[in-house]
């Protein structure tokens, strides 16, 4: 089992002017465990196919994770920010699923 540190992306919303509210993104960094490595290639109407991972990821949460998981957005994985697309609370644990690239807005992150 491969070990894992990276930064995960946690979205929050945030009042940019009145009435108008924005997601910003706060990463934190988390020790775990790579638990599945998979990748597979989606066929779509483009010309280039997506590359998606079906990676999991077992990451050893503090409260912090625990009571935000449902904010999670993505995870830093070699080199690149990957879609969670599921995360499974394991109690001190979450398992978390990723999927595709993470397409970033144009807002800040901290």
């Amino acid at each position: 089992m491969a070990k894992f540190y990276g930064p995960i992306g946690y979205a929050e919303m945030v009042e940019t002017r009145p009435g108008v509210w924005d997601e910003k993104i706060t990463e934190h960094m988390y020790f775990g465990d790579l638990t599945r490595n998979t990748r597979r290639l989606q066929s779509t109407e483009t010309l280039n196919d997506d590359i998606n991972i079906a990676n999991e990821i077992s990451i050893v949460a503090d409260p912090f994770a625990n009571e935000n998981f449902h904010a999670m957005r993505y995870v830093g994985f070699m080199g690149a920010k990957w879609k969670i697309s599921n995360v499974e609370v394991q109690y001190p644990r979450l398992i978390l699923t990723v999927g595709g690239v993470y397409n970033e807005q144009a807002s800040e992150t901290t």
